[in-house]
């Protein structure tokens, strides 16, 4: 008995522990986070009120290779990197938090195409990995700080707790969690977006839904087409990015050139199109599209916008253009299959997230946090459609899919 005593005991100051690491790192990640956030929002700002900025897009990218190269991390590999940290306890830069942060504000600033969403991610991991060497965490524990660092920094800057929580878990390596880390994750999460409601953020979460539906027969099916229809472009938004990349490194080996070309081809192509809709991440066009605009081309605009900036060397992250893609292509495609606007449109944004990342459980969270319990059912169709059909591609080259996505077998490879 008395072992068994002692076993429980152990067991509660190991929870306890967690506990107060996770809150920690939520407290630390979330004040950098919410600085993140305001910058972001302010270059965002000045850019609207001065939109003639984006002729510095050439520039701008050549700084931001500049600035890496100064600092020894030219050849840095962004979130993908952070993947590997968790699944293999590849150690963490501390310099990688301020440089992802100055280079993704200079990013929206000069108008490239990204989000913020990915850079929270490497954000948080590196601050929580220098955490962790400083409270001397054993290379096991080292792994759920980091993830306890991308949760918290991830909803302090989208304000979702559950999602944030559940995709840094889950986005590593598809078909393995670590359980361990799921209360440590939850708690640095929570903490992280209470800390940025304190500061005035995120005082409103998600999107007005005005014509959700229950779930039928006949929307069910409809659903689950839309859902095969996001697992085609999610396999073509991860086609984009990877191949621009390459296509830059083949042809413009040089980064500094490759920065200038990559924002002098941005700048054309907004020059082009005469306004700046597909510049930045794209949020208020979101919204804009939910509320019943329809640009019928405009998916396959931000993927090119997308795939040309982060192709470049601009830094920032891919989420948010997932989700506009998505939600351009929901409100333009779903109609046609019968299903209402505005619910179509949300449906577009949670399966395409669902086929690029290849986190299901996390997509049906999003599609909760985001838009509500109405009709959860149908997003969870749809995300699970998306997922079986995307295939092995992905967004990040270093995420590992242990399990067949058609069969319980062990396959073990990376996403393509």
């Amino acid at each position: 008995m008395s072992v068994r005593i002692r076993g429980h005991m152990e067991e509660i100051l190991i929870f306890l522990k967690w506990l107060v690491y996770a809150c920690l790192v939520g407290v630390v990640v979330g004040l950098v986070a919410v600085a993140f956030h305001l910058g972001i929002d302010l270059a965002t700002e000045l850019r609207g009120k001065h939109p003639n900025v984006i002729w510095l897009l050439p520039l701008g990218g050549m700084a931001i290779i500049l600035l890496y190269r100064v600092c020894g991390m030219e050849k840095d590999r962004g979130t993908n990197l952070v993947l590997v940290a968790v699944r293999d306890a590849q150690g963490l830069k501390l310099r990688t938090a301020p440089l992802i942060f100055l280079s993704t504000v200079l990013t929206h600033l000069v108008g490239g195409s990204a989000g913020r969403e990915g850079a929270a991610l490497q954000l948080g991991a590196s601050l929580s990995a220098y955490i962790g060497k400083e409270l001397r965490l054993d290379e096991l524990d080292e792994r759920i700080v980091v993830m306890c660092g991308m949760a918290a920094a991830f909803s302090a800057l989208f304000g979702t707790p559950l999602t944030a929580a559940i995709f840094a878990m889950e986005v590593v390596t598809v078909g393995r969690m670590y359980y361990a880390a799921l209360v440590p994750c939850l708690a640095s999460s929570i903490t992280a977006l209470l800390l940025a409601q304190q500061m005035g953020l995120h005082a409103q979460v998600g999107y007005l839904m005005l014509d959700a539906v229950a779930l039928q027969p006949l929307m069910a099916l409809q659903a689950a087409v839309l859902g095969a229809l996001c697992a085609a472009l999610s396999v073509l938004f991860c086609i984009a990015m990877h191949t621009v990349s390459k296509l830059y490194a083949k042809y413009l080996p040089n980064p500094l050139l490759r920065a200038a070309v990559g924002g002098g081809l941005v700048l054309a192509l907004t020059l082009l199109m005469g306004e700046q809709t597909y510049n930045g991440a794209g949020d208020p066009v979101i919204r804009r599209l939910l509320a019943g605009d329809v640009i019928p081309a405009a998916f396959l605009l931000k993927i090119l916008f997308t795939a040309l900036t982060l192709g470049a060397g601009f830094r920032g992250g891919e989420i948010v253009p997932v989700l506009f893609t998505g939600c351009a292509f929901g409100v333009w495609v779903g109609p046609m299959l019968g299903l209402p606007h505005n619910f179509s449109g949300a449906l577009g944004m949670s399966a395409l997230f669902c086929g690029a990342t290849n986190c299901p459980l996390t997509s049906i969270l999003l599609a909760y946090e985001l838009f509500g319990g109405t009709g959860l059912p149908l997003y969870a169709l749809c995300c699970g459609v998306a997922y079986m059909l995307s295939g092995y591609y992905g967004l990040y080259s270093e995420q590992k899919i242990i399990y067949s996505k058609f069969k319980p077998q062990f396959v073990d490879k990376k996403a393509e």
